[in-house]
């Protein structure tokens, strides 16, 4: 059986060899990369999310370490929730550098889970399943979720767009829902080198209907020791690369070296009771 739901009809799945199989018929194919799509959109060839650039310099920057301390502050949050047979989602699971390492340290710390991450970027679920292959991966938005109501213990929600009804719907009562956001003046060194007007982030209420607030971290570390291929590789994780003018990539192009901040902040909500 499946964790995940068919899109058309909401029931759930049964795996069948490389297919996953609603009780109505409706057929989803598992890609050989290890994810499938359930994501219902018009054309066939359209692209969703991140696109292999932007995967590929993420995977480069999470790998060196540098985002070490916000994988570990996340990991030890979800820890603290979790117990043998439950269900960890992370919607929005990008190439999986911290879905997995979380997964690891269940694993390690003797609890047996079931770990699952959505997206929309095709790029970015081939490399999650390669870092892992433990976890089920399918492409589908964060607004409708292919899961049963009540179906997750633990949600993962780090820098993509959130839909708290949804969150609300597939978390159990009493479930934890763990957000992660850049604070006002993440690599604020970056965007003062690269922009005329650099910009403070704008960090919205979070407060959340249907959970209750249990901790709020800001979390703030420096990164240092990059040069010209780590600065390159930060800049292209987010959509700023595309956003920026030519005389902006220019001024990229130009440095050496940088020393940024790196600033976040870490939300811990619980369900609440109906």
């Amino acid at each position: 059986m499946s964790f995940f739901t068919c899109p058309i009809c909401k029931k759930r799945f049964i795996r069948q060899n490389q297919s996953l199989v609603c009780p109505n018929g409706h057929c989803f194919d598992i890609a050989k990369q290890g994810y499938v799509n359930l994501l219902r959109s018009r054309g066939a060839a359209r692209r969703h999310g991140d696109d292999k650039m932007m995967v590929a310099a993420r995977t480069a920057f999470l790998n060196a370490g540098y985002y070490n301390p916000l994988r570990d502050a996340v990991t030890e949050l979800a820890v603290r929730h979790a117990k043998d047979g439950c269900v960890v989602l992370d919607a929005g699971c990008g190439e999986g550098f911290y879905t997995a390492f979380l997964r690891a340290a269940l694993e390690n710390a003797g609890i047996s889970v079931s770990v699952y991450g959505i997206g929309v970027s095709r790029d970015a679920l081939i490399a999650c399943a390669a870092r892992d292959s433990g976890i089920g991966l399918a492409a589908a938005s964060i607004s409708d979720i292919p899961a049963e109501n009540g179906s997750v213990d633990i949600l993962l929600n780090l820098f993509a767009p959130y839909d708290a009804a949804e969150f609300a719907r597939v978390l159990k009562p009493g479930g934890a829902l763990i957000r992660v956001f850049p604070g006002k003046r993440h690599l604020w060194e970056l965007k003062a080198a690269v922009y005329t007007t650099p910009y403070e982030n704008v960090i919205d209420t979070l407060e959340l209907d249907g959970f209750s607030l249990l901790s709020r971290a800001d979390l703030r570390f420096p990164l240092t020791r990059m040069g010209k291929e780590q600065i390159e590789a930060l800049f292209k994780m987010p959509p700023y690369y595309y956003k920026t003018s030519r005389e902006g990539q220019a001024r990229l192009a130009a440095l050496q070296t940088l020393r940024t901040n790196a600033e976040f902040i870490v939300a811990e909500y619980r369900k609440d009771a109906p």
